[in-house]
């Protein structure tokens, strides 16, 4: 039943590697050499991710989603905490249908690309364990355009030594325990950076208390572990495979947090601030604070402001060489001429004096 459900998986990825060690062969590589599969397990990488971006960027709305809706989520779950009868678990249940519903997102669609690469993990897990190594017989069975001689050749293929058919458990040597260790160590590391970069820097604040946040946490330490157990199991080449596809899932994923983070998020308080640094490189006035990052520039009239008129020349003088000293102002004088008016020095002008 597994093999019939498998098969044409297996097809297709024995295929797509044929044609990246083609490729890689073309290229000057030995076809036999570990390097030129060992690319091929990496171009099958790269393939498989490309046709996976877009479950990729759904992903990454449903996760957003689901962070964003995660205070109305969790006042839901307050609303009928302790309330274990029929009618409430109805009720929760139906409001928390509907919160999906409004945001369309679920909790199962941020698992679309694990689900769908887990089939293709265990076909090329299959490919590595079945159709390169040798039968009973002694021979090669091959799959599409896996020919037998190319099966042998992936089967003797090493890369520092270790086969890339061996496994930690199974492998006779040194060398193949050793490549397989530090791919196990690669693999783990990269699974819960990839975690922690999903947790810590693109969820808001609400997002990180409460039960999902603790999913989160047990889901970034649970993967690890996983693969410490499973990871002795493994080809070095499905090793390979897998540690490759995490450097491509953190990489992508650090791409779109640094870029479109979620808001409310402590990346986008960094996107904020870069953008706000920018602006004042840029000689832009920036409004409100620091992370404010609205960029204003000063209003362009095209007109010159005109000199106010008032004033005696030596006055004016003296105001323009002091600087904040009012542009206008009117002092009376005394009586200079003995004409019974005071001298105005703003206007230059004669005004009546009331007689004391």
């Amino acid at each position: 039943m597994l093999d019939t459900i498998l098969f044409p998986l297996e097809w297709v990825v024995a295929n797509i590697m044929v044609a990246w060690h083609t490729l890689f062969t073309w290229l000057g590589l030995d076809s036999g050499s570990g390097w030129a599969w060992t690319l091929s397990i990496v171009g099958l990488v790269v393939t498989i991710r490309i046709l996976l971006i877009p479950l990729f960027v759904k992903q990454i709305k449903a996760s957003r989603a689901m962070q964003v809706i995660a205070p109305e989520l969790k006042a839901i779950q307050n609303k009928y905490k302790g309330k274990k009868d029929q009618a409430s678990r109805e009720a929760m249940s139906r409001e928390t249908m509907e919160l999906y519903s409004k945001h369309k997102t679920n909790p199962f669609a941020s698992c679309l690309p694990i689900l769908v690469q887990a089939p293709i993990f265990f076909a090329l897990f299959r490919v590595l364990n079945y159709k390169m190594n040798p039968q009973p017989d002694g021979s090669y069975e091959g799959i599409g355009w896996l020919t037998p001689e190319l099966a042998e050749q992936g089967h003797d293929a090493t890369i520092f030594g270790a086969q890339l058919s061996e496994t930690f458990i199974s492998s006779q040597g040194a060398a193949a325990k050793i490549v397989s260790a530090v791919l196990i160590v690669a693999m783990v590391a990269t699974t819960f950076l990839t975690q922690r970069q999903l947790t810590q820097k693109n969820m808001p604040a609400a997002a990180l208390e409460g039960p999902m946040a603790q999913q989160q946490k047990i889901l970034m330490y649970a993967l690890p572990f996983i693969f410490v157990v499973t990871g002795p199991n493994f080809p070095v080449g499905v090793l390979i495979y897998w540690t490759t596809t995490n450097l491509w899932t953190m990489g992508q994923q650090f791409y779109v947090i640094r870029r479109n983070p979620t808001p409310g998020s402590e990346a986008e308080r960094l996107l904020k601030q870069r953008q706000a640094e920018k602006a004042k490189r840029n000689g832009q006035v920036i409004e409100g604070t620091a992370t404010d990052t609205t960029a204003i520039e000063a209003p362009k009239t095209g007109q010159r402001q005109q000199p106010k008129k008032g004033g005696s020349r030596s006055q004016r003088k003296k105001g323009q060489a002091k600087a904040g000293a009012p542009s206008e102002s009117t002092v009376e004088l005394p009586d200079s001429d003995g004409d019974g008016r005071a001298d105005d020095s703003t206007t230059g002008d004669s005004t009546t004096s009331k007689d004391k």
